[in-house]
């Protein structure tokens, strides 16, 4: 008998034993091809030897030192690494354990910034609807994913959410790609304004929107238009690259594709590609300079931070990323899976929208494909799709409540960086074969 807490208790999964490139290996012998990476982690596959032997000589060198006594050398390396290959002036990397803990102290840094800028007043977090920042409760607050919130409600800080970038539902039928984009953005000034022009902390957003919603890309001027409201009332960016970083979406920071550059920002999940639990949150010169000649003291904490394992393992595979020329090949490889989708699905009764970039690919399900209608949810056809596609051999990651937490269905696809073309083929076809077999119990 298992003494696991597994994630769901009526549906125990079965025992992992292996991993080799692109597939996952059960105790029965069986292959699964990665096709999400997991949640877009495995970006470099499984059983990489590389990284392999930078955690390995790391763990013989020093495993662990508090970084209340210590800083170590991979920390220092993967820190700079990350700071010379950042957008614009982001150049202090603060190394956590994860996504939730990175968007956690992005939070808290933005609020003690203000605090010793003297703005103690500033006290409101905007973000989205349909986002997702992690699952601990700052975190879960600043998301907009009604369905994972709801039951931890009364827990949760008061954060205000406006409407996403969601271009398949909420631009109009008279309007341009651009005016929806900045219609959209208004939205954030609009809020500001009803909270109190110098009372907001910081807007978080995903440039490209996740598991909530399925490699959602903000529309082309969206992002400059955020930035612009932003500057105006002294409002901090945060952009949560947690899921679509670290080359993810063909470029190694994703929001690279929309010129812009954030206050604070975010990554996790590719930095470690699995391989070790490792986030960071970069911020700012000028916003670690309020710190360091105001306090001095960055009031937070967790015990694993910078832990030279973990940062052993994400200086390794940032390395792999940048002399393998992997961002090069996810933009090659994207494309290929672009074109695979649509021409699979852009003629399926039941796909409404294919989206993203790079291989970071969603697929949004309908009942009908004119007037956009979602599936009743009481079918459950995203757990469905999840199921028959594991059961023929494809890991991915479909989703439901992509419109509201509530409706709506969406396939998130984010295989490894290494995807050959032949793998291409293998995604879409038992892809396809998941979707068929799924709708045909609708």
């Amino acid at each position: 008998m298992s003494h696991v807490f597994p994630r769901h208790t009526k549906n125990l999964p079965p025992m992992a034993v292996g991993g080799e490139g692109c597939y996952l290996i059960d105790a029965s012998g069986k292959r699964y091809f990665d096709g999400s990476g997991g949640a877009a982690v495995s970006c470099l596959g499984h059983g990489d030897p590389e990284i392999i032997a930078a955690i390995q000589q790391q763990v013989g060198t020093l495993a662990f030192a508090h970084t209340g006594f210590f800083t170590s050398e991979p920390a220092e390396d993967l820190a700079s690494m990350l700071a010379e290959h950042a957008p614009g002036d982001l150049d202090r990397v603060y190394l956590v354990s994860g996504g939730s803990e990175a968007t956690e102290a992005a939070i808290k840094l933005a609020r003690q910034y203000h605090v010793e800028r003297g703005e103690p007043q500033r006290r409101h977090v905007i973000a989205r609807r349909q986002s997702y920042h992690g699952n601990t409760l700052g975190a879960l607050a600043a998301g907009g994913n009604e369905w994972r919130r709801e039951q931890f409600a009364p827990l949760l800080v008061d954060f205000s959410h406006i409407a996403p970038c969601y271009e398949y539902m909420l631009r109009g039928d008279d309007e341009t790609a651009f005016d929806y984009g900045q219609r959209a953005a208004q939205e954030l000034e609009d809020e500001i304004l009803r909270l109190g022009s110098d009372s907001v902390i910081a807007f978080m957003a995903e440039p490209v929107v996740g598991a909530t919603s399925g490699a959602v890309p903000a529309v082309e001027g969206y992002f400059k238009r955020i930035r612009e409201i932003c500057d105006q009332y002294g409002v901090l960016l945060i952009l949560d690259e947690v899921m679509c970083g670290m080359g993810r979406t063909g470029h190694l920071f994703a929001c690279d594709h929309d010129d812009i550059v954030p206050d604070i920002l975010c990554i996790a999940k590719g930095l470690g590609a699995g391989y070790q639990p490792i986030g960071a949150m970069l911020c700012t010169k000028a916003i670690y300079e309020t710190i360091e000649t105001g306090s001095g003291f960055f009031q937070h904490g967790h015990t694993y931070l910078g832990h030279p394992v973990a940062a052993a393992a994400g200086r390794a595979v940032l390395s792999a990323i940048l002399e393998r020329g992997l961002v090069a090949r996810v933009q090659i490889m994207g494309e290929k899976l672009d074109t695979a989708l649509r021409d699979a699905f852009g003629q399926h009764p039941n796909v409404g929208d294919i989206r993203g970039r790079g291989l970071f690919r969603g697929v949004e399900l309908v009942e009908n494909r004119e007037t956009k209608a979602s599936f009743d949810p009481t079918m459950r056809l995203a757990a469905k799709i999840k199921n028959a596609a594991f059961e023929g051999g494809l890991i991915c990651y479909p989703m439901s409540g992509t419109r509201d937490g509530r409706n709506g269905d969406h396939i998130l696809l984010a295989p490894p960086f290494i995807t050959t073309e032949d793998q291409i083929d293998e995604i879409v076809g038992k892809l396809g074969t998941a979707i068929d077999t799924a709708l045909a119990t609708c």
